[in-house]
């Protein structure tokens, strides 16, 4: 059974610093971009990042540039997300996704992806 868990969220103050971290179990994706997605109350869930097969290539969100980055663990078949100077509009739910298919292409749709976390909470409070 394939898992991908999110930890690390919770509550942090606007100019604060989290990381997340996603763990995935089950099988391995050491050859398969990795996502992750936010959503807010009432809002579509969100691209906020991906990194390519290898941790070669990362890709952000035009809001998160320059704030936040990825990383992954292959070894560990872990990937993570840096998240400095937070805003209030960060706030939102944060999954992370793993894809089978291979390549880059179509990254920042969640309908290409294959496997999703559970979420983790961010909260940044002004």
């Amino acid at each position: 059974q394939v898992q991908l868990v999110e930890s690390g969220g919770g509550l942090v103050q606007a100019g604060g610093s989290l990381r997340l971290s996603c763990a995935a179990s089950g099988r391995t994706f050491s050859n398969n971009a990795m996502g992750w997605f936010r959503q807010a109350p009432g809002k579509e869930r969100e691209f906020v990042a991906a990194i390519s097969w290898n941790g070669g290539t990362t890709y952000y969100a035009d809001s998160v540039q320059g704030r936040f980055t990825s990383s992954r663990d292959i070894a560990k078949n872990t990937m993570y997300l840096q998240m400095n100077n937070l805003k209030a509009e960060d706030t939102a739910v944060y999954f992370c996704a793993a894809r089978t298919r291979p390549g880059v292409g179509g990254l920042i749709s969640h309908t290409t992806y294959d496997y999703w976390g559970q979420g983790t909470q961010v909260t940044v409070s002004s």
